[in-house]
């Protein structure tokens, strides 16, 4: 290196690099740009100089137009979010120019349907299909969507996926009844896997659509009297046992106080299908599967003992809000739960619980469903049982006396006897699909959270608070207004909440597609609005606190809506505007005009729990208190 060189080097570690002179006939590169700069803005036009600059309108326009052809879904509502913005403004130039850009989406969204359909990207088409109901336009000529999961569920039995074939069949059954024909293929396909139950379902429905005259082009609609005889027996509870697996989840040593244990998760799971797919629970699975988990983990299943050899199994695919996941091991099962019932229990019908409760392989319990619509979960409602279950029995059938399967064990409270928690077998077979394409399960998300009111009389469903940055949130859905139906449906209960009734019509749908909200304010006043759904976080209210102020998240969270009352020393006050019943500010004691101030508010995400630090100054006494409300961020009443 040259004495130069050196210098240059010892300047650059001191943060000083020497200037070298311009040699002769050099030209500084910054000038070069200048002159170019100059040049180019000379040949602007006077014109073009002086025009003024694009409005946000203008702006909000071009992107509906770019999305046209991209994602006519996303256009339609970014359509929908300027009307909500400008709409009341509008001109007829205003709403031609609309009107034009929302026909071309909707033209686009009817060609990709017709081209997914030519492609058999089944679950592409029938989402469009949604999207163009919601519209409400009819889609006969691209794609009915009861005949495009049929189409999808013949496709998969040609495969020989019949787990997703028995489930798309279904599908479509419950959207518009099968024909003979079109039902014969599954019957036939569930006798040869000795799938009884499902075999039965598709042979009740073969009847009814004799009965129905829906023969689908069939002279001879005569069923053999061995398909009859087979679908009308019952599987004992002795072949059940043979379906039913132990999960075991070897995640290496824990230290405690300088010794290391065993750290082991021990579950249970249930074969689904022939090739060697079982579900349990997401919490049983999670350390498989969480990024946030950093140590070792392996799984496997036994079949038998703990003497009996430990197969390895993988994750497939998992739904962290039902506390579902469907794993595989390479075993070919004995015995197959069936998934296609929909079977809807009553209070009081006698259940078995099949398990592994603390490792105890083959473990069966008897007792009855004590009671529906328990809210545990973030979406859907579950059945509570007394049967005995324990940990190690989480993620197991539980059976009616026909063999049915009526739900999937997944809680339990060990110091209160009879109080176990089972997830309906209707929502895991609505869970499935998605869990079947693999990863985690991404659900649509419209960002309300609701509040029933009205009581047994006059039951209705409120949106107590829209989460900001939501597809909601962008169309200026009102909260406090009453939902009335959602894609043309009005919600009805028959037994239990309306809200799960609410989330059962999203639940299936994937995240993108369309959706119609039609609500009514207090005066009468209605809005229908058709918004794309998001993904769904995995705590909504966790992100929408990271958005949102503390005092509005005190209605979502805790139940208690406040409304400005000035300053009191350091802090904000408010008064105490509305409580939602038995919410926890209700719990609390807190009552409408009560004087609030906000002292903390807290979000505890590892901990899935929100605390609000408030002092009131109760009106009947005067004393002022402080409290600590608690508050879950799994909140089941979401949508």
């Amino acid at each position: 290196m040259n004495q130069k060189k050196k210098k240059n080097a010892a300047a650059r570690e001191r943060g000083v690099l020497e200037a070298r002179p311009v040699k002769a006939g050099a030209f500084p590169v910054f000038a070069l740009c200048a002159i170019f700069s100059a040049v180019v803005f000379s040949c602007a036009t006077a014109e073009e100089r002086l025009a003024p600059p694009k409005s946000t309108s203008e702006y909000r326009l071009e992107d509906i137009e770019r999305n046209v052809g991209a994602s006519p879904e996303k256009a339609l509502h970014l359509a929908g979010v300027y009307r909500a913005i400008y709409g009341r403004s509008f001109d007829e130039a205003d709403e031609a120019r609309t009107k034009r850009l929302e026909d071309s989406a909707v033209e686009k969204l009817r060609e990709n349907q017709a081209a997914a359909v030519r492609e058999k990207r089944w679950d592409d088409a029938a989402s469009m299909a949604r999207s163009l109901s919601a519209l409400g336009i009819a889609v006969e000529n691209t794609g009915m969507e009861p005949d495009i999961i049929l189409a999808q569920a013949k496709d998969a039995l040609e495969k020989g996926s019949s787990l997703e074939a028995f489930l798309a069949a279904v599908r479509s059954h419950e959207l518009d009844p099968l024909s003979f024909s079109d039902i014969l293929p599954f019957l036939e396909k569930a006798v040869a896997q000795k799938q009884r139950r499902t075999a039965a379902f598709f042979f009740d429905a073969a009847v009814q659509a004799v009965s129905a005259g829906r023969l689908g082009g069939v002279e001879n609609a005569a069923l053999p009297e061995e398909l009859r005889t087979y679908a009308g027996g019952r599987d004992t509870v002795t072949d059940m046992i043979k379906g039913v697996a132990t999960v075991f989840v070897d995640r290496g040593y824990r230290t405690e106080r300088g010794r290391a244990f065993p750290d082991r998760v021990l579950g249970s799971a249930f074969f689904v299908d022939s090739s060697g797919l079982l579900i349990t629970n997401y919490h049983v699975i999670v350390s498989e599967v969480d990024p946030a988990y950093e140590g070792y983990s392996r799984m496997y299943i036994r079949m038998g003992d703990a003497s009996s050899v430990r197969i390895p199994a993988k994750v497939v695919g998992w739904d962290k809000a039902m506390d579902l996941a469907l794993i595989r091991a390479d075993v070919t099962p004995e015995y197959v739960f069936p998934v296609v019932d929909r079977v809807i229990p009553k209070v009081g019908d006698t259940v078995y619980a099949i398990g592994s409760p603390g490792g105890l392989e083959k473990t069966v319990t008897q007792g009855i469903v004590s009671a529906l619509g328990r809210r545990f979960l973030q979406i859907g409602d579950v059945i509570q049982i007394d049967a005995t279950v324990a940990p190690g029995a989480s993620g197991g059938p539980v059976v009616d006396m026909d063999g049915r399967l009526v739900g999937i064990v997944f809680a339990g409270m060990g110091q209160s006897g009879g109080l176990n928690f089972a997830v309906p077998a209707e929502r895991l077979a609505a869970a499935l699909p998605a869990m079947l394409k693999g990863g985690r399960a991404e659900r649509p998300w419209l960002g309300l959270s609701l509040n029933e009111t009205g009581g047994a009389g006059n039951p209705g469903v409120e949106i107590l608070y829209v989460a900001p940055f939501t597809p909601s949130w962008e169309q200026k859905v009102r909260e406090g207004s009453v939902i009335e139906s959602i894609n043309g449906r009005v919600i009805t209960a028959q037994q239990g909440s309306l809200i799960p009734a609410l989330q059962d019509v999203l639940f299936s749908s994937r995240p993108g597609e369309l959706v119609a909200l039609e609500t009514s304010d207090k005066s009468g006043e209605r809005q229908t609005l058709v918004l794309m759904t998001a993904a769904r976080p995995e705590l909504p209210l966790a992100a929408a606190a990271e958005k949102d102020s503390k005092e509005r998240m005190a209605a979502p969270l805790f139940g208690l809506v406040l409304s400005p009352g000035g300053r009191t020393g350091l802090s904000t006050s408010y008064l105490v505007k509305r409580v939602i019943r038995g919410s926890v500010a209700d719990e609390a004691g807190l009552s409408e005009q009560d004087p609030v101030s906000i002292k903390a508010f807290r979000v505890e995400k590892d901990m899935g729990v929100a605390f609000l630090d408030i002092s009131v100054k109760k009106r009947m006494n005067y004393m002022e208190t402080s409290l600590r409300l608690p508050a879950l961020l799994d909140s089941p009443d979401t949508l």
